[in-house]
């Protein structure tokens, strides 16, 4: 298996989820996802019955009914991340937040990459096709800090110079 295949559980609107491998992006290819399952085949899955894809760290988590252990899909506060703050009702009623990326990902794909609130968790990134969003809010616009500027030397000798005038 090639290292640039990532572990991922695709979960479908039918709440039913098949687990397998995909690229880090370009997988949708002709209106369907190209999917490497465990046992060596590929499976084509149609864009219209995703869900989501959640990029996972494993596969054994022993959990059937929610294998991605996606347990947090909202933030708590504001996200620290920079990027986009996100949130989705998906069609069929689940919301879901998450941080993507500013740049022209966001548009230049068939759905939105989203960092989700708990990166801890067995899910650390996860695709949303644009069929399975109903609603998408952007909520903020989260930058980097802005670093301060070093005061300069002449700056530093008119502020001096007016200080002690003063006194």
């Amino acid at each position: 298996m090639s290292s640039s295949r990532k572990k991922v559980i695709v979960r479908k609107l039918s709440r039913d989820w098949v687990p397998g491998y995909l690229p880090a992006d370009g997988f949708v290819r002709g209106g369907s996802v190209e999917l490497l399952g465990l046992d060596g085949k590929v499976a084509f899955i149609d864009v219209t019955q995703v869900k989501w894809i959640a990029f996972v760290r494993d596969f054994n988590s022993g959990e059937t009914a929610n294998p991605e252990r996606l347990l947090r899909k909202t933030f708590t506060g504001r996200p620290r991340t920079s990027g986009i703050f996100l949130r989705l009702r998906l069609t069929d009623g689940e919301l879901l937040e998450g941080v993507a990326a500013n740049d022209s990902s966001l548009i230049a794909s068939h759905g939105v990459f989203l960092t989700p609130p708990d990166t801890r968790s067995n899910t650390q990134r996860l695709w949303v096709p644009a069929g399975a969003v109903s609603e998408l809010e952007a909520i903020s616009v989260i930058g980097n800090a802005a670093k301060p500027k070093p005061a300069s030397s002449q700056a530093l000798e008119t502020s001096t110079s007016a200080q002690e005038e003063l006194f």
